[in-house]
This record gives C-alpha cells, structure tokens and sequence, in this order.
C-alpha cells in the first residue's frame, strides 16, 4: 500500500464517488485525503453508467482524471468492479437479467443488486466489464487492489426463484446425485410423496403450500452459494490474468448468511468487510442475538462483540500460510467503517464522541491490516442523503474528520493474532438450524453469539474458522451449533479431542450431510466421542425457563432450548432440576468432550471458564462492555460504555481504548 508493498502499521483509507460530484473539487479532495493521514481510496463501485453509458461505448475519461488525481497527491487506489449496478440500458436490452425473489415476482430496477447470478446474460455482461476495467488499468502502478462487485446478496438476492435459476439447480442437482433414485433417497422423499420420476418435476423451494422438505431448501441453497462463487471466481480470474501482483477482495456484511463466504472466498487474497456497530446493533433483535437492553445501553458505539464476531470471522475466512517477504499470515480489511450516523437502521443514534477512533483500534486489534472509511463527503444525492461522510454536505469536517486526524497509525504495529482458542462455524448447519428453529427465540446466530460473546467476556481471543479447518494449535475447541455432522467431520473432530478441549452446544450433530437425522438419533457420527444419545428436547415459550442444577449446588435458568441425554459413557455434571425433564442430564462430559445441553447464558459462561482454567489460558471476566484483544504482541484495552468504569484499579474513561505493551 506505500513504497513498501508489505505495511508494518494498520493502513487507512476512504471510499470515494468522484462521479457523484463536480470534476473540480477532486484535487481539493484527494490533497485533504492524503493530509488527514489516509494512505488510499477506493472507487468506481456503483459506476457502471458511467464507465459505459450505451453498450460498448466506454468512457475512461473521468476515472483517468480520478486516478491519476488520486496519485498526484500520493494515494494509491483500490478498484471495484461495478456489478452491483447493471446500468439501465442493460436492464433495458435484457430485462432477463433481473432476479426473482421468493414470492415469485421479478424485482425491477431503480435500487441496486438487481441481477440474477444464473443468468448467463448478466455473467457475460459482468466478465465483458470486468476485462475492459482489467485491460485498461491493471498494470497501472497507482492501483494496488481490487475489490469484487460490492457486498453480495445484500436486498436478499442471493438466492433468486428465476426460470434460469431453475434450469441450473435442476442441472446441479443432476451432476450432483446423477439418478432420480439417490436424490429421492437423500431428500428422503417417500415423505409425503415427493418422489420425482423425471429431472424436470423438480421445483424450485419457494412457493410450496407450507413448508418446503428442509433437504430440499439445503440443496438449493448450496447450488445458489455456487452461483455465488463462481461469479466471484470469473471476476477474480480475469483480474489475476490482467492485474498480476494486485490483491483481490470483497466486501461482506455482518452476520449475513445466505450463502456460503468460505466457498466463496476460496479465490481471494483475503476478505473484507462492512463496519457499521451502532446500525448492526438494531439489527440484534431480528437475529435474536440479545435482549433489548444492549440497544440503549450500546446505541452510540454498537456492542463490542457483535462488531468483534465479524472481525474474528472474515480473519478467519481466508486462511493462508505465512508469507516469507511478510513473516505472518494476512489479516482482512475493514473496506467500509462507520465514521458517523448511518441511514438505514429503524433508528440512527448519533455515534459518540470517540467512537471512530475506538472502532478503528478494535479493528487493528482483531487483524485488521487496513480500515477505510465510509465516505468522504455525504451523499447529496440518492437513497443515502442521511448517511454521514468524513465530511457533512457541505464539505466542512464532520467529527469523525476530527477523530481520525487524531489517530497515530504508527500506534498499531501489523501482527499475528495468536488466539489459543476456536470457535467452529459452518454455514451448512446454520441453515439447516435456521430452517426449523422450533422455538421462536433462538436461532444459529443467536446460539453461536451466545459462546463467543461469554469467551470474550472471559478476556480470551477467539479464532472463529470453518468447522473442517486445521485444530491442531488450538488448547479449547468451541462448537456452539454445529447441525450438521458428515463421518470425515465426525473424525476430524475425534483427532481434535485427542489434545484440545471441546465443547459442543445444543442440536450437535442433528442432521446429516443430506439433512436428514441420523438413523441412530443424535449424536450420530459423534455418539461413541460424547458418549451419549438424546433423550428429549424442549422447546420453551418466551418467558418459560427451565432450572439447571449442578453438582456442587448452582442453579442456572436455561431459555428457550433445553435437550437431556441418555449417558453410555459420559458423566453427568448438571442435571434439569423440575419440569418434564426433571432429573435428566443436561450438560455432560467424556473425557475431553463437553456438551451443554441447555440454552443458558450463565451455565455457558460458567462452564466455558472451567474449561479455560484446565487448560491455564487464564480467564478473567470482565465488566459489560470492557473488553481486551491482543495482537502483535500488544494489547488493546477498550471501554465501550458511556460512562467510565473501574476495573483492577484503574479508571478506565467511556468510549475509549489504549494501546500497551503489557497487561
């Protein structure tokens, strides 16, 4: 991103519309850019119009002038593709090209993201843009990297109910199961009499009476996480072949998991992501990820785990061997950072003094090797007028301008996170958890966030990675909801447990590669390393709770889940204390396998920590909202709270974080 291609310090940037704004104002821009301490710029992300305006007709005009702007002030450029919005003359010429959503009716345009990833009309369009792009300013020294498309699926377009979608997922299911005959048998289709006798009887998994056959539903939602991953792999190869020695990205959304981003990331140099906390925390109670409370508590800096679990997750999204001209493994980058209100949450609190800066230092602290903030003058135009820039409508610094003059890049040394402990995460089983929940407070997200959010209060760092990835360096293994259990996984985590702890949540091992339960019961594959089968699930209403005893005397309430076991091996620890699964065991352990039955915050945490201390990572719980991350060999300190907090004798201010050496 300098002189140097390998940075030693976190590295920021801004995301920037030239065409949005009058030609003249660029080098003003790009001087005040480079003088805030910004080091590049990301453009042309939604500028496809302009870049061809009629079919085949380019003008490179502008974007010369924006880069070559850019440069002169000593920025270097990150380049989109500009597939996120087909211009109108394409919708216009092919109107084919535009998605279906799940209740039938096409979308039309006028919005963005309105293109079928089946439709082979649209993918030769994107690859005939992405090329021109790729000719003209691929060997350009000024561009250092690019950036795919711009945030897939977003407007729930990841999967579209389309003729093309159907055409490709009936020839998917075909190579996939090559007879009628194994497919009928994986779907388990002499239910309700759903077997098919010819390929093209096969619907797509949308407008059924009631309830689509979960396997089914499974299937297509791997094949459009396919079609994903194949249009990112077209882009990605022309712009290997065009722009050698560029890294190559994409920008994902927080807790979205429509489909798979491992399968789609294969191709990358590493993933990026966008950071907004304070517009994220409204979206919490949709995903059931906590109470109410946090909204206010949090409503002008965001929850620090929920910004930090996507952090941990999009680290661990593309996982590299260490580079030698670098010495460690590549980190991600944060490609959109909130740097004000935003514009589309039901509610938009004004961030708080600090914010900026804590944000930014969070996101070094978890691996981030650059932050880029989101924008540099607010739109006056278009859907997003009300969401702020680095600078406000009328070009005068916004605050957080002000807080990023502030920050000493210098402070945030670039390093390995050495995180002793995993966190298994695997978009298979969230969708087939988030399919049939059973009980309407609780689903994948919420269970998952349930563990992290008790290892981060607990002061550890989390490595959060696919549930096939190496667990070899790992002392404690958490697996919150790990459905979905195929025989090479199973044996895959027996190796784990041979030199880490695990610990397994409710629904492990439910559901088998074709999303059937297993003919044994749950835990299936996994049944001789637990040493236990199910016994009874309980689905609770909101409010219901069911006590949780151990055997030392703690009670716990556990809420809206709790399942008991029939134990051939291991030893029960915490037992259902009244109710219909009164004396049944609850949380269990054989050897070094642990599984908590029960949906409890508190049993989670208090078992969690027991666990940490047996294998000496040093748990130490910290208050609400203050939080410690390590990287490099320096850790940061953060509060999050509006209001200071005292912690281990020190005065720790609101919405703040510090860097040192040692704690």
């Amino acid at each position: 991103m300098t002189s140097d291609p390998y940075p030693t310090h976190l590295e920021l940037g801004v995301c920037d519309y030239p065409e949005q704004v009058p030609a003249d104002r660029w080098a003003g821009y790009a001087a005040a850019q480079k003088a805030l301490g910004l080091r590049f710029v990301r453009l042309a992300e939604f500028a496809w119009s302009r870049l061809e305006p009629r079919r085949g007709e380019y003008d490179w005009a502008w974007l010369d002038q924006a880069i070559a702007t850019s440069t002169a002030a000593g920025l270097k450029v990150v380049l989109c593709t500009p597939t996120a919005a087909p211009p109108a003359w394409l919708i216009a010429q092919h109107p084919e090209i535009l998605p279906t959503g799940r209740d039938g009716h096409v979308k039309t345009f006028g919005s963005r993201r309105h293109a079928d990833f089946s439709s082979s009309v649209f993918r030769e369009h994107s690859r005939r843009i992405t090329r021109a792009m790729a000719e003209r300013y691929g060997q350009m020294e000024a561009v250092v990297g690019w950036q795919t498309d711009n945030e897939f699926g977003w407007g729930d377009t990841a999967q579209s109910y389309s003729p093309a979608a159907l055409a490709a997922f009936r020839g998917w299911l075909e190579r996939r199961y090559g007879t009628l005959d194994a497919l009928n048998e994986a779907w388990g289709n002499v239910f309700w009499s759903m077997e098919y006798t010819d390929w093209e009887q096969l619907p797509l998994p949308n407008r059924a009476v009631a309830e689509v056959n979960p396997a089914h539903t499974l299937d297509f939602l791997r094949f459009s996480s396919d079609q994903v991953a194949e249009f990112q792999e077209e882009q990605v190869a022309i712009l290997r072949e065009l722009s050698p020695g560029r890294f190559v990205t994409h920008n994902y959304m927080g807790f979205f998991g429509a489909f798979d981003h491992y399968r789609v990331s294969g191709c990358l140099d590493f993933a990026s992501w966008d950071s907004y906390p304070t517009g994220t925390l409204q979206a919490i109670h949709e995903w059931k990820l906590t109470g109410p409370e946090l909204a206010h508590d949090f409503a002008r800096t965001g929850h620090p785990d929920v910004t930090a679990f996507n952090h941990d997750l999009y680290r661990g999204m593309v996982r590299r061997t260490v580079t030698q001209e670098q010495g460690r493994s590549p980190g991600f980058w944060v490609m959109e950072q909130q740097c004000g209100q935003v514009n589309w949450a039901p509610s938009n609190p004004l961030p708080a003094a600090g914010a900026v800066e804590l944000w930014t230092a969070q996101a070094w602290a978890h691996g981030a090797d650059a932050v880029s903030y989101f924008r540099w003058r607010a739109a006056t135009m278009g859907q997003e007028v009300l969401h702020s820039g680095l600078l406000r409508h009328n070009e005068t610094p916004d605050r957080g301008f002000a807080e990023v003059a502030a920050l000493d890049p210098g402070q945030y040394p670039l390093g390995e996170v050495s995180a002793r402990v995993a966190l298994l995460h695997d978009y298979e089983s969230l969708w087939l958890y988030n399919m049939q929940p059973h009980t309407e407070g609780l689903n994948y997200w919420a269970q998952t966030f349930a563990y992290y959010r008790a290892l981060r209060s607990l002061g550890v760092d989390v490595d959060i990675i696919h549930a096939d990835a190496d667990l070899s360096g790992y002392a404690v293994v958490v697996a919150p909801a790990l459905t979905l259990i195929t025989p090479e996984r199973a044996r895959h985590l027996e190796t784990a447990a041979q030199h880490a702890k695990v610990v397994f949540g409710p629904r492990t091992a439910f559901r088998t590669a074709s999303g059937r339960t297993p003919e044994t019961g749950q835990f299936g594959e996994l049944g001789e390393l637990i040493g236990a089968s199910l016994l009874n699930y309980d689905s609770l209403y909101a409010g219901m709770t069911q006590t949780v005893m151990g055997n030392g005397g703690a009670a716990h309430p556990a809420q809206h889940w709790a399942e008991s076991y029939h134990t051939t091996g291991a030893q029960t620890l915490y037992r259902y204390h009244v109710g219909p699964l009164g004396g049944e065991s609850a949380m269990i352990r054989n050897g070094n396998v642990t599984v908590i039955g029960a949906h409890s915050t508190d049993l989670i945490a208090e078992v969690l920590q027991a666990t940490l201390n047996e294998t000496q990572l040093g748990p130490t719980r910290l208050p609400e909202g203050v939080r410690v991350s390590r990287r490099g060999g320096v850790t940061l300190l953060q509060n999050w709270n509006a209001h200071e907090v005292m912690w281990q004798g020190q005065t720790l201010p609101p919405v703040s974080s510090w860097a040192c050496r040692a704690w």
